[in-house]
């Protein structure tokens, strides 16, 4: 299984994604500001990733902090600072700080050995949570059609395996004769970088198409149903996942075909009533006038960049979780997955 993040004892291990499909390069994070700087500049991506990144730039910190009283909170808000959307990142904090206030008035070191094994044990997590979440999502796609999928859900994108590629694989380890078709995902290109390359390294037949050209392989009948991954899923099921994902879930609707969000119940942020409230996340305008430090744009030409949008849950389908499938309306069905009812 590919191995997106692993911790050692040199440092936090990730494979660097900024150098996908060219270069498969592992850098390592020997201080939680550098894995602040890796979540940053995407050296790792993909919501529970980032989650996993996080609570081990926390317990990196708290090795390398000489008054870890002091210091705590700012390393905390170090890597809170790094991205705003992926809800994740601050799920994966928060649970090491509430470690963190239970250990108080324990040894230093224990308090250290803790905080680092809870940091594996919710990379551990992660990678059942993503099986889990295959073996429901199997059972929805269809038998001999094409997946459409958007930006990368996969292996990178998590600890391992995946979230809309992990119902992909389970979906072709339960016997299903399917192939993929994945969006380039402009202008960061994780589709054409990251998924192409996960599913070609897995074997599973994959075709890569821009973004534009969704619609029509959509109108096509060639499309059996479209799985993405989250970012960020409000209470009434509005979806907040990588640019370009809502005209994907709107073309899906108008074609009649289902759209299938794949995420752990820790992308879940019941606390938000709908989309509309998820903080969006605008990044350089130099990734879209550039690609890969060429210039494509006019000298000087103004740019927008947000790196994710709101998928109004009336397109969405159904959301898939490691506790099983939840379906319209989604105020209710969400609830009882968060509660495990």
């Amino acid at each position: 299984m590919l191995e997106t993040i692993q911790w050692t004892d040199d440092g936090v291990v990730m494979i660097d994604q900024t150098r996908l499909p060219r270069e498969e390069v592992y850098v390592t994070c020997r201080d939680y500001r550098e894995v602040a700087e890796a979540i940053r500049s995407m050296v790792i991506r993909g919501a529970p990733a980032i989650g996993v990144a996080a609570a081990m730039g926390v317990a990196l910190g708290t090795l390398r902090a000489d008054n870890l009283d002091a210091e705590f909170q700012t390393i905390c808000d170090t890597l809170a600072q790094t991205r705003p959307t992926a809800v994740n990142l601050f799920w994966a904090i928060e649970r090491m700080k509430r470690l963190y206030q239970s250990l108080r008035g324990c040894p230093v070191e224990e308090i250290r050995k803790r905080l680092v094994a809870e940091a594996i044990e919710i990379r551990r997590e992660d990678i059942a949570i993503n099986q889990a979440m295959g073996r429901h999502g199997a059972e929805l796609v269809p038998d001999g059609k094409t997946v459409l999928t958007h930006c990368n859900a996969g292996a990178l994108a998590t600890a391992g395996y995946g979230t809309a590629l992990g119902v992909i694989r389970a979906a072709v380890a339960a016997g299903k004769k399917i192939d993929v078709f994945a969006g380039e995902t402009r202008p960061f290109l994780q589709g054409a970088r990251l998924t192409v390359w996960e599913l070609m390294h897995d074997g599973i037949p994959a075709t890569l198409i821009t973004d534009s050209m969704a619609g029509h392989f959509l109108k096509s009948g060639r499309i059996g149903c479209v799985v993405v991954g989250a970012d960020r899923i409000a209470a009434n099921g509005d979806v907040a996942n990588k640019i370009g994902t809502y005209p994907v879930a709107v073309l899906a609707h108008e074609n009649g075909v289902p759209f299938y969000v794949a995420a752990p119940v820790s992308t879940l942020d019941l606390s938000l009533e709908s989309g509309d409230q998820i903080p969006i996340e605008q990044r350089p305008p130099r990734e879209v006038t550039h690609v890969f430090g060429v210039q494509v744009a006019p000298e000087g030409a103004a740019a927008a960049n947000p790196a994710f949008d709101v998928t109004p849950n009336r397109y969405v389908t159904a959301i898939i979780t490691e506790r099983g499938v939840a379906h319209p309306p989604f105020t209710e069905s969400l609830r009882r997955i968060q509660a495990g009812s």
